[in-house]
Protein backbone atom coordinates (compact mmCIF):
# COMPACT_ATOMS: atom_id res chain seq x y z
CA UNK A 1 0.00 0.00 0.00
CA UNK A 2 1.66 3.27 -1.04
CA UNK A 3 2.43 5.90 1.51
CA UNK A 4 1.71 9.56 0.73
CA UNK A 5 3.22 12.60 2.33
CA UNK A 6 0.89 14.67 4.46
CA UNK A 7 0.99 17.58 2.04
CA UNK A 8 -1.22 17.57 -1.04
CA UNK A 9 1.81 17.64 -3.32
CA UNK A 10 5.45 16.71 -2.82
CA UNK A 11 6.50 17.23 -6.43
CA UNK A 12 8.65 19.95 -7.95
CA UNK A 13 7.69 23.60 -8.13
CA UNK A 14 5.84 24.87 -11.20
CA UNK A 15 8.94 25.86 -13.15
CA UNK A 16 6.88 26.91 -16.16
CA UNK A 17 5.12 29.73 -14.32
CA UNK A 18 6.53 33.24 -14.57
CA UNK A 19 4.46 35.07 -11.96
CA UNK A 20 6.94 36.76 -9.69
CA UNK A 21 6.13 40.42 -10.31
CA UNK A 22 3.41 42.81 -9.34
CA UNK A 23 -0.20 41.70 -9.34
CA UNK A 24 -1.07 44.79 -11.35
CA UNK A 25 1.56 44.75 -14.08
CA UNK A 26 -1.02 44.35 -16.83
CA UNK A 27 -1.10 40.56 -16.42
CA UNK A 28 -4.20 38.44 -15.96
CA UNK A 29 -2.49 36.64 -13.09
CA UNK A 30 -1.66 37.01 -9.43
CA UNK A 31 1.83 37.31 -8.07
CA UNK A 32 3.57 34.16 -6.95
CA UNK A 33 2.41 34.00 -3.36
CA UNK A 34 4.64 31.09 -2.37
CA UNK A 35 5.36 27.44 -3.09
CA UNK A 36 2.98 25.92 -5.64
CA UNK A 37 2.47 22.82 -3.52
CA UNK A 38 2.03 24.36 -0.09
CA UNK A 39 0.91 22.07 2.69
CA UNK A 40 -2.61 22.65 3.97
CA UNK A 41 -3.76 19.05 4.33
CA UNK A 42 -4.47 19.77 8.00
CA UNK A 43 -7.43 21.88 6.87
CA UNK A 44 -9.05 18.89 5.11
CA UNK A 45 -9.25 16.02 7.59
CA UNK A 46 -12.25 14.38 5.93
CA UNK A 47 -10.56 13.00 2.83
CA UNK A 48 -8.19 14.23 0.14
CA UNK A 49 -10.81 13.84 -2.59
CA UNK A 50 -13.27 16.34 -1.13
CA UNK A 51 -11.62 19.31 -2.84
CA UNK A 52 -9.10 17.56 -5.10
CA UNK A 53 -8.44 18.55 -8.69
CA UNK A 54 -8.28 15.39 -10.79
CA UNK A 55 -6.92 15.36 -14.33
CA UNK A 56 -8.32 12.96 -16.91
CA UNK A 57 -5.68 11.33 -19.12
CA UNK A 58 -7.11 9.84 -22.30
CA UNK A 59 -4.18 7.46 -22.65
CA UNK A 60 -4.21 6.88 -26.41
CA UNK A 61 -4.09 10.66 -27.03
CA UNK A 62 -1.79 11.91 -24.27
CA UNK A 63 1.80 10.95 -25.19
CA UNK A 64 3.30 8.30 -27.51
CA UNK A 65 6.69 6.95 -26.45
CA UNK A 66 7.35 4.42 -29.22
CA UNK A 67 6.24 6.15 -32.42
CA UNK A 68 3.31 3.91 -33.30
CA UNK A 69 0.93 6.89 -33.26
CA UNK A 70 -0.93 5.74 -30.14
CA UNK A 71 -0.37 7.12 -26.65
CA UNK A 72 0.92 4.69 -24.04
CA UNK A 73 1.82 4.30 -20.37
CA UNK A 74 5.53 5.12 -20.78
CA UNK A 75 4.42 8.29 -22.57
CA UNK A 76 2.17 9.23 -19.66
CA UNK A 77 5.03 8.55 -17.26
CA UNK A 78 7.32 10.90 -19.20
CA UNK A 79 4.75 13.69 -18.96
CA UNK A 80 3.94 13.35 -15.25
CA UNK A 81 6.05 16.46 -14.44
CA UNK A 82 3.58 18.51 -16.52
CA UNK A 83 0.73 17.36 -14.28
CA UNK A 84 2.71 17.96 -11.09
CA UNK A 85 3.68 21.43 -12.35
CA UNK A 86 0.10 22.17 -13.35
CA UNK A 87 -0.90 21.63 -9.76
CA UNK A 88 -3.44 18.78 -9.87
CA UNK A 89 -3.85 16.23 -7.09
CA UNK A 90 -4.48 13.07 -9.08
CA UNK A 91 -4.81 11.63 -12.55
CA UNK A 92 -7.51 9.35 -13.88
CA UNK A 93 -6.33 7.03 -16.64
CA UNK A 94 -8.79 5.82 -19.27
CA UNK A 95 -8.72 2.05 -19.94
CA UNK A 96 -5.39 0.55 -20.98
CA UNK A 97 -6.44 -3.08 -20.47
CA UNK A 98 -6.12 -5.78 -23.12
CA UNK A 99 -8.79 -4.95 -25.69
CA UNK A 100 -9.60 -5.11 -29.41
CA UNK A 101 -10.00 -1.30 -29.13
CA UNK A 102 -13.37 -1.22 -30.86
CA UNK A 103 -14.46 1.52 -28.42
CA UNK A 104 -11.19 3.08 -27.35
CA UNK A 105 -10.47 0.42 -24.72
CA UNK A 106 -13.93 0.46 -23.12
CA UNK A 107 -14.33 -3.02 -24.63
CA UNK A 108 -12.18 -5.00 -22.20
CA UNK A 109 -10.95 -8.52 -22.99
CA UNK A 110 -8.75 -8.94 -19.89
CA UNK A 111 -9.07 -6.68 -16.85
CA UNK A 112 -5.74 -7.78 -15.37
CA UNK A 113 -3.54 -7.27 -18.43
CA UNK A 114 -2.16 -4.17 -20.12
CA UNK A 115 -2.79 -4.04 -23.86
CA UNK A 116 0.58 -4.26 -25.68
CA UNK A 117 -0.33 -1.02 -27.52
CA UNK A 118 -0.06 0.76 -24.17
CA UNK A 119 2.83 -1.09 -22.56
CA UNK A 120 3.09 -3.77 -19.90
CA UNK A 121 2.13 -4.44 -16.30
CA UNK A 122 5.61 -3.32 -15.32
CA UNK A 123 4.94 0.00 -17.08
CA UNK A 124 1.75 0.37 -15.03
CA UNK A 125 3.64 -0.33 -11.80
CA UNK A 126 6.32 2.22 -12.67
CA UNK A 127 3.73 4.85 -13.57
CA UNK A 128 1.94 4.44 -10.22
CA UNK A 129 5.23 4.57 -8.34
CA UNK A 130 6.54 7.67 -10.13
CA UNK A 131 3.20 9.44 -9.81
CA UNK A 132 3.29 8.85 -6.06
CA UNK A 133 6.83 10.19 -5.90
CA UNK A 134 5.55 13.42 -7.48
CA UNK A 135 2.65 13.59 -5.03
CA UNK A 136 0.06 12.51 -7.59
CA UNK A 137 -2.55 9.85 -6.89
CA UNK A 138 -3.70 7.49 -9.64
CA UNK A 139 -7.25 6.40 -10.46
CA UNK A 140 -8.01 3.71 -13.02
CA UNK A 141 -11.08 3.35 -15.22
CA UNK A 142 -13.20 0.30 -14.32
CA UNK A 143 -15.67 -0.96 -16.94
CA UNK A 144 -18.21 -3.20 -15.14
CA UNK A 145 -21.32 -2.83 -17.32
CA UNK A 146 -19.97 -4.84 -20.24
CA UNK A 147 -16.95 -6.70 -21.57
CA UNK A 148 -15.52 -7.10 -25.04
CA UNK A 149 -16.95 -9.85 -27.21
CA UNK A 150 -13.33 -11.07 -27.21
CA UNK A 151 -13.47 -11.70 -23.45
CA UNK A 152 -13.00 -15.44 -22.70
CA UNK A 153 -16.34 -15.57 -20.91
CA UNK A 154 -18.27 -14.32 -23.91
CA UNK A 155 -16.42 -16.58 -26.29
CA UNK A 156 -17.30 -19.56 -24.11
CA UNK A 157 -20.88 -18.28 -23.88
CA UNK A 158 -21.19 -18.23 -27.68
CA UNK A 159 -19.83 -21.79 -27.69
CA UNK A 160 -22.70 -22.86 -25.43
CA UNK A 161 -21.06 -22.84 -21.98
CA UNK A 162 -24.02 -22.45 -19.61
CA UNK A 163 -21.96 -20.95 -16.77
CA UNK A 164 -20.45 -18.30 -19.02
CA UNK A 165 -23.79 -17.62 -20.68
CA UNK A 166 -25.31 -16.86 -17.26
CA UNK A 167 -22.89 -13.93 -16.97
CA UNK A 168 -24.54 -12.10 -19.89
CA UNK A 169 -28.07 -11.31 -21.05
CA UNK A 170 -29.05 -14.03 -23.54
CA UNK A 171 -32.79 -13.76 -24.21
CA UNK A 172 -35.26 -15.33 -26.63
CA UNK A 173 -36.64 -12.87 -29.18
CA UNK A 174 -40.20 -11.88 -29.92
CA UNK A 175 -42.27 -13.28 -32.75
CA UNK A 176 -43.20 -16.84 -33.62
CA UNK A 177 -39.58 -17.83 -34.15
CA UNK A 178 -37.93 -15.20 -31.96
CA UNK A 179 -37.00 -13.23 -35.05
CA UNK A 180 -37.58 -9.82 -33.39
CA UNK A 181 -35.43 -8.33 -30.58
CA UNK A 182 -36.67 -9.12 -27.05
CA UNK A 183 -37.67 -5.49 -26.39
CA UNK A 184 -37.40 -1.98 -27.83
CA UNK A 185 -34.14 -0.98 -26.14
CA UNK A 186 -31.73 1.01 -28.29
CA UNK A 187 -27.96 1.04 -28.34
CA UNK A 188 -26.40 4.35 -27.35
CA UNK A 189 -24.34 4.00 -30.52
CA UNK A 190 -27.42 3.68 -32.73
CA UNK A 191 -29.72 0.82 -33.74
CA UNK A 192 -31.15 -1.94 -31.54
CA UNK A 193 -29.44 -2.87 -28.27
CA UNK A 194 -29.75 -6.54 -29.25
CA UNK A 195 -27.84 -8.70 -31.72
CA UNK A 196 -28.72 -12.25 -32.78
CA UNK A 197 -26.53 -15.04 -31.47
CA UNK A 198 -24.75 -16.62 -34.44
CA UNK A 199 -26.03 -20.11 -35.19
CA UNK A 200 -28.91 -20.02 -32.69
CA UNK A 201 -32.10 -18.84 -34.30
CA UNK A 202 -34.31 -16.74 -32.04
CA UNK A 203 -31.65 -16.06 -29.39
CA UNK A 204 -30.30 -12.55 -28.82
CA UNK A 205 -27.70 -10.90 -26.56
CA UNK A 206 -27.85 -7.42 -25.04
CA UNK A 207 -25.37 -4.63 -25.74
CA UNK A 208 -26.27 -1.10 -24.70
CA UNK A 209 -23.21 0.12 -26.55
CA UNK A 210 -21.45 -1.51 -29.50
CA UNK A 211 -22.40 -5.04 -30.55
CA UNK A 212 -18.79 -5.84 -29.58
CA UNK A 213 -19.59 -4.87 -25.96
CA UNK A 214 -22.06 -7.41 -24.51
CA UNK A 215 -23.66 -6.35 -21.22
CA UNK A 216 -22.86 -8.40 -18.14
CA UNK A 217 -25.72 -9.83 -16.08
CA UNK A 218 -25.03 -8.78 -12.50
CA UNK A 219 -27.55 -11.25 -11.16
CA UNK A 220 -24.78 -13.86 -11.57
CA UNK A 221 -22.64 -14.27 -8.39
CA UNK A 222 -19.66 -15.06 -10.61
CA UNK A 223 -19.70 -11.51 -11.98
CA UNK A 224 -19.54 -10.01 -8.48
CA UNK A 225 -16.68 -12.32 -7.51
CA UNK A 226 -14.72 -11.50 -10.64
CA UNK A 227 -14.88 -7.74 -10.17
CA UNK A 228 -13.97 -7.99 -6.48
CA UNK A 229 -10.88 -9.86 -7.64
CA UNK A 230 -10.09 -7.26 -10.32
CA UNK A 231 -10.35 -4.42 -7.81
CA UNK A 232 -8.00 -6.19 -5.42
CA UNK A 233 -5.50 -6.88 -8.21
CA UNK A 234 -5.03 -3.18 -8.95
CA UNK A 235 -5.33 -2.01 -5.34
CA UNK A 236 -2.53 -4.42 -4.45
CA UNK A 237 -0.45 -2.69 -7.14
CA UNK A 238 -0.97 0.60 -5.31
CA UNK A 239 -3.61 2.46 -7.30
CA UNK A 240 -5.61 4.98 -5.30
CA UNK A 241 -9.06 4.24 -6.66
CA UNK A 242 -11.34 3.82 -9.63
CA UNK A 243 -13.58 5.82 -11.90
CA UNK A 244 -16.59 3.55 -12.47
CA UNK A 245 -17.69 3.64 -16.11
CA UNK A 246 -21.49 3.56 -16.59
CA UNK A 247 -21.89 3.24 -12.81
CA UNK A 248 -25.66 3.56 -13.27
CA UNK A 249 -25.97 0.72 -15.75
CA UNK A 250 -25.09 -2.68 -14.27
CA UNK A 251 -28.62 -3.63 -13.16
CA UNK A 252 -31.57 -3.95 -15.54
CA UNK A 253 -35.25 -3.82 -14.58
CA UNK A 254 -36.83 -7.18 -13.90
CA UNK A 255 -38.49 -8.57 -17.01
CA UNK A 256 -36.59 -6.18 -19.31
CA UNK A 257 -39.68 -4.02 -20.07
CA UNK A 258 -40.01 -1.80 -23.13
CA UNK A 259 -39.16 1.88 -22.88
CA UNK A 260 -42.07 2.69 -25.17
CA UNK A 261 -40.34 5.46 -27.11
CA UNK A 262 -37.49 5.99 -29.53
CA UNK A 263 -34.40 8.22 -29.37
CA UNK A 264 -33.60 6.72 -25.99
CA UNK A 265 -30.06 8.11 -25.90
CA UNK A 266 -31.58 11.56 -25.51
CA UNK A 267 -33.49 10.38 -22.42
CA UNK A 268 -30.35 9.53 -20.45
CA UNK A 269 -30.12 11.87 -17.50
CA UNK A 270 -33.68 13.03 -18.09
CA UNK A 271 -35.69 10.02 -16.83
CA UNK A 272 -35.21 6.65 -15.19
CA UNK A 273 -34.88 4.00 -17.89
CA UNK A 274 -35.31 0.24 -17.41
CA UNK A 275 -31.64 -0.27 -18.26
CA UNK A 276 -30.14 2.69 -16.33
CA UNK A 277 -30.27 4.07 -12.77
CA UNK A 278 -32.03 1.04 -11.32
CA UNK A 279 -32.01 0.77 -7.53
CA UNK A 280 -30.01 -2.45 -7.54
CA UNK A 281 -26.82 -0.71 -8.65
CA UNK A 282 -26.46 0.78 -5.18
CA UNK A 283 -25.91 -2.65 -3.60
CA UNK A 284 -22.91 -3.11 -5.91
CA UNK A 285 -21.44 0.26 -4.95
CA UNK A 286 -21.90 -0.49 -1.25
CA UNK A 287 -19.97 -3.73 -1.62
CA UNK A 288 -17.15 -1.95 -3.45
CA UNK A 289 -17.01 0.77 -0.78
CA UNK A 290 -16.46 -1.90 1.87
CA UNK A 291 -13.72 -3.46 -0.23
CA UNK A 292 -11.96 -0.12 -0.74
CA UNK A 293 -12.11 0.71 2.94
CA UNK A 294 -10.39 -2.58 3.73
CA UNK A 295 -7.33 -1.02 2.04
CA UNK A 296 -7.46 2.13 4.16
CA UNK A 297 -9.34 5.44 4.20
CA UNK A 298 -7.72 7.03 1.13
CA UNK A 299 -8.81 4.65 -1.66
CA UNK A 300 -11.81 6.03 -3.53
CA UNK A 301 -14.33 5.30 -6.26
CA UNK A 302 -15.94 7.87 -8.53
CA UNK A 303 -19.25 7.14 -10.24
CA UNK A 304 -19.86 8.08 -13.85
CA UNK A 305 -23.58 8.13 -13.20
CA UNK A 306 -26.31 9.73 -15.25
CA UNK A 307 -29.46 10.38 -13.24
CA UNK A 308 -32.53 12.47 -14.05
CA UNK A 309 -32.31 14.65 -10.94
CA UNK A 310 -29.60 15.92 -8.62
CA UNK A 311 -31.37 14.05 -5.81
CA UNK A 312 -31.09 10.71 -7.59
CA UNK A 313 -27.46 11.41 -8.44
CA UNK A 314 -26.78 12.08 -4.75
CA UNK A 315 -27.78 8.50 -3.95
CA UNK A 316 -24.55 7.33 -5.57
CA UNK A 317 -22.51 9.27 -3.00
CA UNK A 318 -24.25 8.29 0.19
CA UNK A 319 -21.76 7.61 3.01
CA UNK A 320 -21.59 3.88 2.26
CA UNK A 321 -21.39 4.15 -1.55
CA UNK A 322 -19.08 6.05 -3.91
CA UNK A 323 -16.92 8.90 -2.69
CA UNK A 324 -17.79 11.09 -5.68
CA UNK A 325 -20.09 11.20 -8.70
CA UNK A 326 -19.61 13.27 -11.84
CA UNK A 327 -21.89 16.30 -11.96
CA UNK A 328 -23.06 16.23 -15.57
CA UNK A 329 -25.79 18.76 -14.81
CA UNK A 330 -23.07 21.39 -14.45
CA UNK A 331 -21.40 20.28 -17.70
CA UNK A 332 -24.71 20.58 -19.53
CA UNK A 333 -25.52 24.07 -18.25
CA UNK A 334 -25.61 26.85 -20.81
CA UNK A 335 -23.75 30.16 -20.71
CA UNK A 336 -26.42 31.88 -18.67
CA UNK A 337 -25.92 33.29 -15.19
CA UNK A 338 -29.27 32.21 -13.79
CA UNK A 339 -29.03 28.70 -15.24
CA UNK A 340 -25.54 28.28 -13.83
CA UNK A 341 -26.68 29.50 -10.42
CA UNK A 342 -29.64 27.12 -10.42
CA UNK A 343 -27.46 24.11 -11.34
CA UNK A 344 -24.84 25.02 -8.73
CA UNK A 345 -27.47 25.41 -6.02
CA UNK A 346 -29.25 22.16 -6.91
CA UNK A 347 -25.99 20.24 -7.09
CA UNK A 348 -24.71 21.49 -3.75
CA UNK A 349 -28.05 21.00 -2.01
CA UNK A 350 -28.33 17.41 -3.20
CA UNK A 351 -24.77 16.52 -2.20
CA UNK A 352 -25.17 18.19 1.19
CA UNK A 353 -28.11 15.96 2.06
CA UNK A 354 -25.78 12.93 2.05
CA UNK A 355 -22.65 14.70 3.34
CA UNK A 356 -20.77 14.32 0.05
CA UNK A 357 -18.62 16.82 -1.84
CA UNK A 358 -19.95 18.23 -5.08
CA UNK A 359 -17.92 17.64 -8.23
CA UNK A 360 -17.58 19.99 -11.18
CA UNK A 361 -16.55 19.15 -14.72
CA UNK A 362 -16.64 21.05 -18.01
CA UNK A 363 -15.16 18.58 -20.53
CA UNK A 364 -14.31 14.90 -20.92
CA UNK A 365 -13.59 12.34 -23.63
CA UNK A 366 -17.28 11.88 -24.49
CA UNK A 367 -18.48 15.44 -25.05
CA UNK A 368 -17.68 18.43 -27.25
CA UNK A 369 -14.88 20.42 -25.62
CA UNK A 370 -16.25 23.30 -23.58
CA UNK A 371 -14.37 25.99 -25.50
CA UNK A 372 -16.42 25.04 -28.57
CA UNK A 373 -19.58 24.17 -26.67
CA UNK A 374 -19.71 27.52 -24.83
CA UNK A 375 -18.88 29.48 -27.97
CA UNK A 376 -15.49 31.08 -27.31
CA UNK A 377 -12.15 30.79 -25.56
CA UNK A 378 -13.08 33.76 -23.36
CA UNK A 379 -16.10 31.90 -22.02
CA UNK A 380 -14.11 28.70 -21.58
CA UNK A 381 -11.48 30.49 -19.49
CA UNK A 382 -14.14 32.20 -17.39
CA UNK A 383 -16.02 28.93 -16.84
CA UNK A 384 -12.81 27.28 -15.66
CA UNK A 385 -12.21 29.95 -13.01
CA UNK A 386 -15.83 29.68 -11.86
CA UNK A 387 -15.48 25.90 -11.55
CA UNK A 388 -12.23 26.14 -9.59
CA UNK A 389 -13.80 28.67 -7.19
CA UNK A 390 -16.71 26.39 -6.23
CA UNK A 391 -16.72 24.17 -3.12
CA UNK A 392 -15.89 20.55 -3.84
CA UNK A 393 -13.74 18.68 -6.32
CA UNK A 394 -12.96 19.60 -9.93
CA UNK A 395 -12.11 17.43 -12.93
CA UNK A 396 -9.98 18.67 -15.81
CA UNK A 397 -9.83 16.95 -19.20
CA UNK A 398 -6.46 16.80 -20.91
CA UNK A 399 -5.92 19.78 -23.18
CA UNK A 400 -8.49 22.06 -21.59
CA UNK A 401 -5.60 23.76 -19.79
CA UNK A 402 -4.37 24.67 -23.29
CA UNK A 403 -7.74 26.01 -24.42
CA UNK A 404 -8.05 23.31 -27.07
CA UNK A 405 -11.18 23.54 -29.22
CA UNK A 406 -13.21 20.66 -30.60
CA UNK A 407 -11.78 19.44 -33.92
CA UNK A 408 -14.77 19.54 -36.24
CA UNK A 409 -13.22 18.77 -39.62
CA UNK A 410 -11.68 15.33 -39.11
CA UNK A 411 -11.84 13.30 -42.32
CA UNK A 412 -14.31 10.42 -42.17
CA UNK A 413 -11.57 7.88 -42.86
CA UNK A 414 -9.66 9.01 -39.75
CA UNK A 415 -12.55 8.58 -37.31
CA UNK A 416 -12.50 5.67 -34.87
CA UNK A 417 -15.63 6.28 -32.78
CA UNK A 418 -17.95 3.28 -33.21
CA UNK A 419 -20.95 5.61 -32.98
CA UNK A 420 -19.78 7.26 -36.18
CA UNK A 421 -19.63 3.99 -38.10
CA UNK A 422 -23.16 3.11 -36.94
CA UNK A 423 -24.70 6.43 -37.88
CA UNK A 424 -26.69 6.23 -41.08
CA UNK A 425 -24.50 7.21 -44.02
CA UNK A 426 -22.21 9.08 -41.63
CA UNK A 427 -24.88 11.74 -41.10
CA UNK A 428 -23.85 13.18 -37.73
CA UNK A 429 -24.00 16.62 -36.18
CA UNK A 430 -21.98 18.34 -33.46
CA UNK A 431 -22.75 17.03 -30.00
CA UNK A 432 -24.44 13.91 -31.35
CA UNK A 433 -23.29 10.48 -32.47
CA UNK A 434 -19.87 10.20 -34.04
CA UNK A 435 -18.46 13.45 -32.66
CA UNK A 436 -16.34 12.05 -29.81
CA UNK A 437 -13.22 11.81 -31.95
CA UNK A 438 -13.15 15.61 -32.10
CA UNK A 439 -12.24 15.88 -28.41
CA UNK A 440 -9.73 13.01 -28.58
CA UNK A 441 -7.17 14.47 -30.96
CA UNK A 442 -3.61 13.90 -29.58
CA UNK A 443 -2.16 16.52 -27.23
CA UNK A 444 0.20 19.16 -28.69
CA UNK A 445 3.31 19.37 -26.51
CA UNK A 446 5.65 21.34 -28.77
CA UNK A 447 5.28 23.75 -31.68
CA UNK A 448 7.32 21.47 -33.96
CA UNK A 449 7.44 17.85 -35.04
CA UNK A 450 5.19 15.49 -37.00
CA UNK A 451 2.73 15.28 -34.09
CA UNK A 452 3.69 18.40 -32.12
CA UNK A 453 5.61 16.42 -29.52
CA UNK A 454 2.88 13.82 -29.00
CA UNK A 455 5.32 11.22 -30.32
CA UNK A 456 8.27 10.74 -32.68
CA UNK A 457 5.92 10.24 -35.63
CA UNK A 458 2.34 11.11 -36.56
CA UNK A 459 -0.62 10.53 -34.24
CA UNK A 460 -3.65 8.30 -34.66
CA UNK A 461 -5.79 11.37 -35.38
CA UNK A 462 -4.54 14.43 -37.30
CA UNK A 463 -3.95 17.68 -35.41
CA UNK A 464 -5.19 21.00 -36.83
CA UNK A 465 -2.69 23.30 -38.51
CA UNK A 466 -3.15 26.07 -35.93
CA UNK A 467 -2.37 23.88 -32.91
CA UNK A 468 1.39 24.66 -32.67
CA UNK A 469 0.48 27.97 -31.01
CA UNK A 470 -1.69 26.09 -28.50
CA UNK A 471 1.04 23.61 -27.47
CA UNK A 472 2.44 23.33 -23.96
CA UNK A 473 5.78 24.63 -25.20
CA UNK A 474 4.28 27.68 -26.90
CA UNK A 475 2.14 28.65 -23.91
CA UNK A 476 4.61 28.01 -21.10
CA UNK A 477 5.89 31.31 -19.72
CA UNK A 478 3.37 33.44 -21.61
CA UNK A 479 1.52 35.31 -18.83
CA UNK A 480 -1.54 35.74 -21.07
CA UNK A 481 -1.84 32.08 -22.06
CA UNK A 482 -4.56 29.70 -20.99
CA UNK A 483 -1.97 27.27 -19.61
CA UNK A 484 -0.53 29.90 -17.27
CA UNK A 485 -4.06 30.92 -16.25
CA UNK A 486 -4.74 27.33 -15.13
CA UNK A 487 -1.36 27.03 -13.41
CA UNK A 488 -1.94 30.21 -11.44
CA UNK A 489 -5.55 29.35 -10.58
CA UNK A 490 -4.53 25.93 -9.28
CA UNK A 491 -1.70 27.43 -7.24
CA UNK A 492 -4.07 29.96 -5.69
CA UNK A 493 -6.59 27.22 -5.06
CA UNK A 494 -3.99 25.51 -2.89
CA UNK A 495 -2.81 28.63 -1.09
CA UNK A 496 -6.21 30.14 -0.26
CA UNK A 497 -7.93 28.11 2.49
CA UNK A 498 -11.28 29.60 1.51
CA UNK A 499 -11.13 27.67 -1.77
CA UNK A 500 -11.09 24.33 0.00
CA UNK A 501 -13.96 22.28 1.34
CA UNK A 502 -15.75 25.25 2.92
CA UNK A 503 -18.87 27.40 2.71
CA UNK A 504 -20.14 29.59 -0.11
CA UNK A 505 -22.79 32.29 -0.39
CA UNK A 506 -24.20 34.43 -3.19
CA UNK A 507 -23.87 38.20 -3.16
CA UNK A 508 -26.03 40.75 -4.96
CA UNK A 509 -25.04 41.14 -8.62
CA UNK A 510 -26.19 42.90 -11.80
CA UNK A 511 -28.19 40.96 -14.38
CA UNK A 512 -26.05 38.40 -16.20
CA UNK A 513 -23.45 38.40 -13.42
CA UNK A 514 -22.83 35.94 -10.58
CA UNK A 515 -20.95 36.96 -7.44
CA UNK A 516 -20.11 34.25 -4.95
CA UNK A 517 -18.26 34.62 -1.69
CA UNK A 518 -15.90 32.10 -0.12
CA UNK A 519 -13.97 32.73 3.12
CA UNK A 520 -11.49 35.46 2.15
CA UNK A 521 -12.38 35.42 -1.55
CA UNK A 522 -15.02 36.79 -3.92
CA UNK A 523 -15.53 35.31 -7.41
CA UNK A 524 -17.28 37.43 -10.06
CA UNK A 525 -18.53 35.79 -13.26
CA UNK A 526 -19.98 37.87 -16.09
CA UNK A 527 -21.87 36.03 -18.83
CA UNK A 528 -22.63 39.29 -20.63
CA UNK A 529 -21.20 40.11 -24.05
CA UNK A 530 -20.34 43.65 -22.97
CA UNK A 531 -18.50 45.10 -19.98
CA UNK A 532 -20.61 45.85 -16.93
CA UNK A 533 -19.99 48.18 -14.00
CA UNK A 534 -19.90 46.75 -10.49
CA UNK A 535 -18.59 47.68 -7.07
CA UNK A 536 -14.94 46.79 -6.42
CA UNK A 537 -15.06 43.71 -4.13
CA UNK A 538 -11.43 43.83 -2.94
CA UNK A 539 -7.90 43.26 -4.24
CA UNK A 540 -7.69 41.63 -7.67
CA UNK A 541 -6.06 38.20 -7.60
CA UNK A 542 -6.84 36.74 -11.00
CA UNK A 543 -8.76 37.60 -14.17
CA UNK A 544 -9.66 35.28 -17.03
CA UNK A 545 -9.55 38.15 -19.57
CA UNK A 546 -5.98 38.43 -20.91
CA UNK A 547 -4.11 41.57 -19.93
CA UNK A 548 -6.76 42.97 -17.62
CA UNK A 549 -5.70 44.56 -14.33
CA UNK A 550 -7.50 46.48 -11.61
CA UNK A 551 -6.24 49.71 -13.17
CA UNK A 552 -7.68 48.87 -16.58
CA UNK A 553 -11.00 47.94 -14.99
CA UNK A 554 -11.11 51.22 -13.08
CA UNK A 555 -10.54 53.26 -16.24
CA UNK A 556 -13.79 54.85 -17.36
CA UNK A 557 -15.75 53.54 -14.37
CA UNK A 558 -17.34 55.54 -11.59
CA UNK A 559 -15.65 56.15 -8.25
CA UNK A 560 -15.19 52.92 -6.31
CA UNK A 561 -16.49 50.92 -9.25
CA UNK A 562 -15.00 48.70 -11.96
CA UNK A 563 -15.77 47.75 -15.54
CA UNK A 564 -15.94 43.94 -15.39
CA UNK A 565 -14.87 42.58 -18.82
CA UNK A 566 -17.37 40.76 -21.00
CA UNK A 567 -17.48 36.96 -20.63
CA UNK A 568 -14.98 36.94 -17.80
CA UNK A 569 -14.36 35.61 -14.32
CA UNK A 570 -12.32 37.40 -11.67
CA UNK A 571 -11.07 36.36 -8.22
CA UNK A 572 -10.76 39.01 -5.49
CA UNK A 573 -9.17 38.88 -2.03
CA UNK A 574 -11.92 40.00 0.30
Amino acid sequence: MPQHATNRHTGPQDTGSQHTGSQHAGSQHAADAGPAHADHAHTRPRGWWRDAVIYQVYVRSFADSDGDGVGDLPGVRQRLPHLAGLGVDALWLTPFYASPQIDGGYDVADYRAVDPRFGSLDDARQLVSEAHTLGLRVLLDLVPNHTSDAHPWFRRALAGDAGARACYHFVRGRGTAGQEPPNDWESLFGGPAWSPVPGEEGLWYLHLFSAHQPDLDWRAPRVHEEFDSVLRFWLDMGVDGFRIDVAHGMVKAEGLPDVGAGEQARMIGARVLPFFDQDGVHDIHRAWRRLLESYGPDRICVAEAWAPTAERLARYVRPDECHQAFNFHFLQAGWDAQELRRVIEESMAAATTVGAPTTWVLSNHDVVRHRTRLGSLARARAAALLMLALPGSAYLYQGEELGLPEVRDLPDEARRDPAFSRAAEGAVTDGQEGMRDGCRVPMPWTAEGPSLGFGPDGGWLPQPQDWPSLSVGAQTGDPLSTLELYRTALRLRRLLPGLGDSAMEWLTAPEGVLVLSRPGLVCVLSTRDEAVEAAAPGELLLCSAPGESRESMEAGAGAGRLRIPANSCTWWAA
